[in-house]
């Protein structure tokens, strides 16, 4: 017979308790911020997290014994994200077939420069999207990146190179590319 939920919850121990505890005070908002990069919405960025910080909770012990237990629980944001978004494309393509549309305007106040720059970031593939804001974001090293996605180091590598790619076509005639930043500058730092 299977113990009610409650029952195991309540034999977890404290120090459990303390470790998840502190993680979530620890990485709560920067686990949220890679969840806005990855989809541009405040209020998705913030279920995105609940529900990978439920799921890591959930798993505490797998999370915890993890080399990274950082890493383990971006990678639950990234596919909670890129489930988001391919469910939102599907979403889409059925308006459109109904002749339904949707506005991208955004209601934040932000400099043009952000917003050229976030609309950009999410006209990206999720997996080329997740690679660039880890690897120029965030900083990760490639490897790091690559253990946090489940994917190879070569994979980081060209994901990251055609994502950049794209931002800068896609930025061309932004502020930008009219005072000739590097794409790399032209995503570090900036605010999306």
């Amino acid at each position: 017979m299977r113990e009610p939920e409650g029952a195991a919850e309540a034999e977890r121990s404290g120090g459990e308790r303390a470790a998840f505890d502190a993680f979530f005070a620890g990485h709560y908002r920067e686990l949220a911020r890679f969840a806005y990069l990855l989809t541009g919405e405040h209020d998705a960025a913030d279920d995105i997290t609940a529900e990978a910080l439920a799921e890591a909770w959930k798993h505490w012990n797998r999370v915890s014994s993890a080399d990274r237990p950082l890493a383990y629980v971006r990678r639950i944001v990234a596919n909670l994200a890129a489930d988001r978004t391919a469910s939102l494309v599907r979403e889409r393509r059925s308006w459109r077939l109904w002749g339904l549309g949707r506005s991208d305007r955004t209601e934040q106040p932000d400099t043009a420069g952000a917003v050229d720059l976030r609309e950009a970031l999410l006209q990206l593939p999720a997996r080329k999207r997740a690679c660039v804001v880890l690897r120029y974001y965030y900083g990760l090293s490639e490897r790091e990146t690559a253990s946090t996605l489940g994917i190879a180091v070569g994979t980081v590598k060209s994901q990251s190179s055609r994502g950049l790619d794209e931002l800068a076509a896609r930025l061309r005639g932004s502020r930008y590319a009219a005072t000739g930043e590097n794409r790399s500058s032209a995503t570090k730092g900036a605010t999306p």
